[in-house]
């Protein structure tokens, strides 16, 4: 079975010392091909630079989160534009909105996330999206867009059935994490996660973030990586009544067809 991890932040400086070791425990459990995140214009060219020195395995996507939308200017937009020119990115993000921190001003967010809509729009290319604790304002703005763009997928999801409902009847994927073994806080994702068309779920680590609770026994340095990917396919395939290789089939399957990526 191959998997595919559509959200890994493997410019991270906690996968500096290991980054060959990392790659190869993804590859021994199954992970055939990942989506490297760009959450701000360095960590875009970073990803971008990981994804052209590995063909084939890794991609980028290349975007400014929320958190860091106070940065973001003409020259930024102008680069993220230059990005999406290559053909290892595939989609553009990771943007939208978090009122959960507010690191940068709403009216902020909401500027510059727009901004990267109409990227997305000018591109053709998919979009990689983060909401929390803003899906009103989100939602409206995506609204607007939805039917000019080729694709969304609201990455790391952990809001209500209302939100994924709305989601889905805006024609998004839905990217699901390790959030989902987290028994203080991702509980109901077990029962919204059955609701989930196959066509629309797509799989995803957030790594080093969001160390799955239930791998037992859990490492000592506590970071997350793209080899606990299949550990969570099987928390979700238990949770949908299926088999994890048919959970793993049909969401790999639905990750290349979104982000345009090569079978192997």
């Amino acid at each position: 079975m191959q998997l595919v991890d559509i959200g890994a932040n493997l410019t991270h400086e906690s996968f500096r010392h290991d980054f060959d070791a990392v790659l190869q425990r993804a590859k021994d459990h199954g992970v055939a091909q990942l989506m490297v995140t760009g959450a701000s214009r360095d960590g875009s060219t970073h990803a971008l630079a990981l994804a052209q020195a590995h063909p084939g395995l890794l991609f980028a996507t290349a975007g400014v989160h929320p958190h860091h939308a106070i940065d973001y200017d003409d020259a930024t937009d102008a680069w993220l534009r230059e990005l999406a020119t290559h053909p290892e990115v595939r989609a553009v993000g990771e943007t939208g909105l978090d009122y959960n921190r507010n690191y940068s001003p709403r009216d902020v967010q909401l500027a510059v996330f727009e901004r990267q809509l109409q990227i997305a729009v000018d591109t053709q290319k998919p979009l990689f999206l983060h909401q929390r604790d803003a899906h009103h304002d989100f939602v409206a703005l995506l609204r607007r867009y939805r039917d000019k763009i080729p694709g969304a997928v609201v990455h790391c999801f952990t809001d209500t059935g209302e939100a994924m409902r709305d989601y889905l009847d805006l024609d998004c994927h839905i990217g699901i994490t390790g959030w989902i073994c987290d028994e203080r806080r991702g509980t109901h994702l077990r029962e919204l996660v059955k609701d989930i068309p196959a066509h629309r779920l797509m799989i995803e680590t957030d790594a080093p973030y969001l160390l799955p609770r239930t791998v037992k026994p859990p490492p000592s340095h506590r970071r997350n990586e793209p080899m606990y990917l299949r550990h969570i396919c099987e928390e979700i395939a238990r949770d949908r009544g299926e088999s994890w290789q048919e959970t793993a089939t049909h969401t790999t399957a639905t990750a290349r067809a979104f982000f345009g990526l090569p079978g192997i």
